[in-house]
């Protein structure tokens, strides 16, 4: 596929906030229920956040939608899996 390294299931065609390729690499692309992942869009926000911090959003149609955020930007990153219940819960496990 285009904008893909082979054995990846990151899309690489956007450009990714400080942390982000870091925390995707190693963590979230080995989680087996995970189809592909997207990073969308960056974005300003208000305040500061001192440390990368990435949550879920909500649910989507193929998947989920979740938000990563450093300093004062934030960054839509798009999850596709069949099984988003499970993939809430072992995202969060990583964050601890």
């Amino acid at each position: 596929m285009r904008h893909r390294k082979k054995g990846t299931k990151i899309k690489y065609q956007h450009h990714m906030i400080k942390g982000l390729r870091n925390f995707l690499e190693n963590k979230v692309q080995n989680i087996e229920e995970i189809k592909s992942i997207i990073p969308g869009q960056i974005g300003q926000k208000r305040g500061k956040s001192v440390n990368f911090n990435f949550r879920v959003q909500r649910e989507t149609i193929t998947g989920l939608k979740c938000l990563a955020s450093y300093g004062n930007t934030v960054q839509e990153v798009f999850i596709v899996t069949n099984k988003p219940d499970i993939l809430i819960t072992k995202i969060s496990e990583l964050k601890n």
